[in-house]
């Protein structure tokens, strides 16, 4: 049958070692490649992450940065055991007087030491350095103290000469500006509400320039303010 083909196609048909030999490595490179595809395919084992409980991070990595730790006060004087906060309005002859946000707890040093310390010379006998401060009320640094009231007034501290009638305050009006909610509740008709209410119009506005800013506190009508125009002064 082979021999009746023509001679081109007979030719075609024969196999050479040449040929087969290309044909051998053709097949060894798909083999090859083949192998690497299934080598890089084959299934491989996954370390899954710890997980670490909500508990197990440290405090201090999840608060912000800058922010103080709890239970230290801002001047290192002590006394806060908690991480609450007060807000204080230190005044006077300090370097950076203004409001200022402290742990609950602190004292009136730590006030002073937020607020920049005080100015050389400033004469402070009169300061209680190591008081507790409470919510909203003014430090002031320099200014004269508050006379005390006369002694064995009673409940008629306000019918001494100069008194301020009603207050126990002792002579001359009170100071809107340095004034305690506790000396703001003795004013007639200020009660401990209405007194937090104008030590937080001082917060606010940064102390009274006039007495007739008074007017513009929550609890305050006309007649009430009437009754202490002359019993404060800014």
């Amino acid at each position: 049958m082979r021999e009746r083909l023509p001679l081109w196609l007979q030719d075609r048909c024969e196999m050479r070692p040449r040929a087969v030999a290309a044909v051998g490595v053709v097949l060894l490179a798909a083999v090859g490649f083949a192998g690497q595809q299934y080598w890089s395919a084959r299934p491989r084992a996954v370390t899954v992450p710890a997980v670490v409980a909500p508990g197990a991070v440290p405090a201090a990595a999840m608060a912000p940065a800058g922010a103080p730790a709890a239970g230290v006060g801002a001047g290192g004087a002590g006394g806060t055991g908690g991480t609450a906060r007060i807000v204080v309005d230190v005044s006077g002859k300090v370097r950076d007087p203004g409001v200022r946000r402290l742990p609950a707890g602190s004292r009136v040093e730590d006030a002073l030491a937020a607020a920049g310390g005080v100015r050389p010379g400033t004469d402070t006998t009169g300061l209680n350095r190591a008081r507790v401060l409470v919510d909203g009320e003014q430090v002031v640094v320099g200014a004269p103290a508050q006379p005390p009231p006369p002694a064995g007034a009673g409940g008629g501290a306000g019918s001494g000469p100069g008194a301020v009638p009603g207050s126990g305050l002792g002579p001359g009006p009170l100071s809107l500006g340095s004034a305690t909610v506790a000396q703001l509740d003795g004013l007639p008709g200020v009660g401990p509400v209405l007194a937090q209410h104008i030590v937080d119009f001082r917060t606010a506005r940064g102390g009274f320039r006039s007495v007739e800013e008074l007017r513009q506190v929550d609890g305050i009508g006309e007649r009430r303010f009437a009754d202490l125009r002359t019993l404060v002064r800014p």
